[in-house]
């Protein structure tokens, strides 16, 4: 069974996953490049998966066979396990609880070799109807507090296997980095009465410096304080503290935004391995108007060392400036 165990310093849990820990793959040093009849996610291969949670099939498709353009699994390595009770215990000063969460994973399609660069827009709206329509879900099991959704794409990023998908973990408690941004969005608040993330949105609009593209009502934009280089947001321009409440308008629109910043990123990074996340509000919340709901991408471009990982202060040679204009396919003639 799992175990969540908090830092009594930090406040920060970590999941004590054994389970994962016997993953072929976490005592192999080379790449798993799994294709065709040897990888579980390619059609044909649905009884190498755990049985399908949703799909997008025909109507007279039957489940856990091909003809899928996606389909959500459970994950046959989960972090958190969805049976359980929480029972909350402490050790003197040490918390922990049991590992109880829920942890899926999204076949984004049944290409192979494709990719949110290569998708279409009706085929990545899919895959975001998919996240939303999992989290309502999920939303149901009063034992959940979170759902985040991620992804990670090529071996760097931390992929184990080559296929295209995604990944969404419910847990118990709220992640201590959407914590740090509940916290410093509320202060704002309190202080200006404003919404931080509409503010930042306004600001860069009317500079334009750092936005790399808009449409369909949502922006990708460099931040201005990025940790990484290429490190890009994506928001709704609308106010909008809930992923999940967003209709199918919207995720189209949103779809055809990432796809098209994908390619740029594919194009101008030589298809970078890549992590996004989803930060959203906490689940059964009232709407919240001092958070914005936000996608997070970061290309793997450099390694977090020493430094950072005992400052906490990130180095990134990049300007967000700079990697802005070379996402809007700006060039840089002092190069």
């Amino acid at each position: 069974m799992p175990e969540l165990r908090k830092d009594p310093v930090v406040g920060r849990w970590v999941i004590i996953s054994t389970e994962r820990g016997r993953r072929p793959t976490d005592f192999q040093r080379e790449p798993v490049r799994a294709r065709g009849d040897n990888c579980v996610f390619c059609p044909g291969n649905e009884d190498r998966t755990p049985p399908e949670i949703i799909a997008g099939r025909p109507s007279n498709s039957p489940p856990n066979t091909p003809g899928w353009t996606y389909r959500v699994v459970a994950n046959k390595f989960p972090a958190l396990r969805i049976e359980g009770e929480l029972e909350p215990t402490g050790e003197g000063l040490f918390d922990r609880m049991n590992g109880v969460g829920a942890h899926e994973v999204v076949i984004e399609t049944p290409d192979h070799q494709g990719s949110l660069a290569t998708m279409s827009t009706e085929a990545i709206a899919e895959v975001l109807l998919a996240f939303r329509d999992r989290m309502v879900d999920l939303k149901k099991d009063p034992r959940f507090e979170y759902v985040l959704v991620f992804k990670n794409h090529g071996e760097a990023a931390g992929a184990s296997l080559e296929h295209p998908h995604s990944q969404l973990i419910a847990t118990p408690i709220l992640p201590i980095m959407v914590t740090e941004e509940l916290e410093g969005s509320l202060k704002y608040w309190e202080l200006k009465e404003r919404c931080v993330w509409c503010d930042i949105i306004r600001q860069e609009r009317r500079s334009r410096q750092r936005v790399i593209l808009e449409s369909g009502g949502f922006v990708a934009l460099a931040p201005f304080a990025p940790r990484f280089p290429f490190e890009t947001w994506i928001l709704p321009t609308h106010h909008s503290a809930a992923f999940e409440e967003s209709d199918v308008d919207e995720l189209r629109g949103l779809a055809a935004l990432l796809g098209e910043f994908m390619r740029r990123l594919s194009d101008t990074l030589n298809a970078p391995p890549f992590n996004f996340m989803l930060h959203t509000a906490p689940l059964r919340t009232e709407d919240l108007d001092y958070f914005h709901w936000h996608l997070e991408v970061i290309p793997k471009l450099a390694n977090v060392a020493g430094f950072e990982w005992g400052s906490g202060f990130f180095i990134n040679p990049m300007p967000p400036e700079s990697a802005a204009g070379a996402l809007r396919g700006e060039r840089d003639d002092a190069g």
